[in-house]
């Protein structure tokens, strides 16, 4: 029962950051303003598809082959991913300051850590 709410969850979680990746590819600068990013010209819009779009759409990429395919090894990628970018959002919180809507992608990238971890080691 709990391999399988989890397979579903990790499921769900691609699905949704392949949209987010598609939201990223075909109108870039709306998602990014969410995120605090604006593009600059043809080079941030190029930046903002192949950086943030790539890094969601591999993610969730794995994250669907982990769960149809059920293998865990395929949930390395994106924790190590989403582990890195939540490293990063704690070193400015730590050089920075905390800010309140820095607190929302924080809470998002720990679950998600702790979600495809639990995957890892479970499905």
């Amino acid at each position: 029962m709990v391999r399988t709410v989890l397979r579903g969850v990790i499921g769900l979680i691609g699905v949704l950051g392949l949209l987010l990746a598609l939201q990223l590819w075909l109108n870039p600068a709306l998602p990014a303003a969410k995120l605090g990013l604006a593009p600059i010209g043809p080079l941030g819009l190029a930046s903002i598809r192949a950086d943030l779009g790539g890094f969601f759409a591999g993610s969730s990429l794995l994250a669907l082959i982990a769960v149809i395919r059920s293998e865990a090894k395929y949930l390395t990628a994106p924790v190590l991913f989403i582990g890195l970018a939540l490293a990063g959002r704690v070193l400015t919180v730590a050089m920075s300051g905390l800010t309140p809507d820095m607190v929302q992608p924080i809470v998002v990238e720990a679950v998600l850590v702790v979600v495809l971890a639990l995957g890892r080691s479970r499905i």
